[in-house]
């Protein structure tokens, strides 16, 4: 194993001379991507292994400050992880030690998801109820700084390692939005992150909202738990907006759910051993009910073969804005004890052969987030004179004819009861997107009533 891992490193450094001679002009390296593969000679790597050994050499002789080979083959490896995609990165000893860490102790964090987008730190999405969910941190936001580290040529780990941390600790982040001036400075306490994945709700008693804020383990459990607890349903509409994604065979459960056959999502890469398809089954599918998926740009990985399967077997219309675009396979490869590399293997195709890798998922009806305005209750409107009336309210109220009622003050009466089981009208004309999605979803019911 660890042989074949040391092939995999002579092989890269290779790419790695030819992928830095390639970016050091934007017009060569866009020359390059058009040109067919065609696999090196034995001649040609004995080649690029002499001249990148002598330009080892070269750099520890005569650089000005002192380096050796080994500290300049760690560089190297890291240089040619970051230009093969934004996922593929190698871990030194203390990364690959901060990776063990953090997938086995306890550590605090902020509740975003975050992604490489032309070269920038992004936000794909907070996580609903995380502390940068309630520090307004949004979906599109680049992150310039993190406490005083700037970002720039940082990779996705590096950056993710800076904001991890001990529970109520705080981190700084410095970000760009779009339509915003100045960059933005927000201060967030770190915590442990508990998130619910699965929220369900009513619109007008005969809807159901499901909002899935990320993919867990408990994803088909509770959607099935839902729609189980609400059966006289006639529409479902699967909030995906600012879902980062997470566990692949929950992506797939969930649309199996309303799919019967076919091909769910595949997975391809170079090795035979990456490839494998994951296919929808008849039992427990539900056909019928007419469904609305609900996407923005913060809706990436397993939101995205959700939304995009879904729309190409035709079994639900995908509204709001264009996805992320994460579709790619990471696995991580240790190198002996101490070292590893995370590097992307595959990537997911969705059932009619189309990739969302870059691409993202495009909806069939592009609706922008907003508010849709409206007029009050017309009887209202229609109260001409309101001075009027309120003099004669008050007159009323002098001559004894009414008694107003008193209110003893208790913060009990200040407390507003909402009912988080079901969307109101007016949040409904908050949300524009969602407004469009029970539009369209009322007219697929009437339109299935005339089959």
């Amino acid at each position: 194993m660890i042989k074949k891992s040391k092939k995999v490193i002579i092989a890269g450094l290779v790419s790695a001379l030819a992928v830095s001679y390639l970016f050091s002009s934007s017009a060569m390296a866009k020359n390059a991507s058009v040109k067919k593969y065609t696999p090196s000679t034995a001649k040609e790597k004995m080649a690029a292994y002499i001249k990148f050994t002598q330009i080892l050499n070269l750099i520890e002789s005569q650089y000005v400050d002192d380096i050796n080979t080994t500290s300049l083959v760690e560089k190297a490896l890291k240089g040619l992880m970051t230009n093969l995609d934004a996922h593929s990165t190698y871990m030194d000893t203390k990364a690959f030690k901060d990776l063990t860490v953090q997938t086995k102790g306890e550590f605090g964090g902020l509740g975003i998801s975050i992604g490489m987008k032309e070269g920038a730190l992004t936000v794909i999405a907070p996580i609903k109820d995380t502390p940068a969910y309630r520090a307004g941190v949004k979906s599109g936001d680049i992150i310039l700084k993190i406490d005083n580290t700037a970002t720039i040529g940082m990779n996705i780990d590096e950056s993710v390692k800076l904001m991890r941390g001990k529970p109520k600790t705080s981190v700084v982040l410095t970000i760009i939005r779009k339509k915003e001036l100045k960059p933005l400075k927000i201060k967030i306490v770190r915590d442990i992150i508990k998130i619910q994945s699965v929220y369900a709700k009513t619109i007008e008693d005969k809807l159901l909202y499901l909002l899935v804020t990320s993919f867990d383990q408990k994803v088909v459990k509770n959607v099935k738990k839902a729609i189980k607890e609400h059966n006289n349903t006639q529409g479902i509409i699967l909030d995906l907006r600012s879902n980062p994604g997470g566990l692949l065979d929950q992506a797939v459960g969930l649309v199996d759910l309303f799919v019967d056959k076919g091909v769910i999502v595949s997975q391809k890469g170079k090795l035979k051993s990456e490839n494998t398809q994951y296919n929808a089954h008849k039992k427990g599918t539900d056909t019928d009910t007419p469904i609305i998926v609900l996407v923005d740009g913060g809706s990436a990985s397993a939101s995205e073969i959700v939304a995009g399967a879904l729309q190409d077997f035709n079994r639900s219309i995908v509204i709001g804005e264009k996805t992320f675009g994460k579709g790619s396979v990471q696995v991580v490869m240790p190198i002996g004890e101490k070292e590893a590399l995370k590097l992307t293997v595959a990537r997911y195709y969705l059932p009619s052969g189309r990739t969302i890798q870059a691409v993202g998922v495009t909806p069939d009806i592009i609706v922008h987030l907003g508010k849709i305005e409206y007029q009050e209750d017309p009887v209202l409107l229609k109260e001409r004179d309101l001075k009027k009336h309120l003099e004669e309210e008050l007159s009323n109220i002098e001559k004894g004819t009414i008694e107003p009622i008193e209110i003893n003050a208790t913060s009990e009466n200040n407390e507003t009861e909402i009912d988080e089981s079901i969307i109101t009208e007016q949040q409904l004309y908050k949300d524009a997107q969602l407004k469009s999605a029970v539009d369209i979803l009322k007219a697929l019911i009437i339109t299935n009533k005339g089959k």
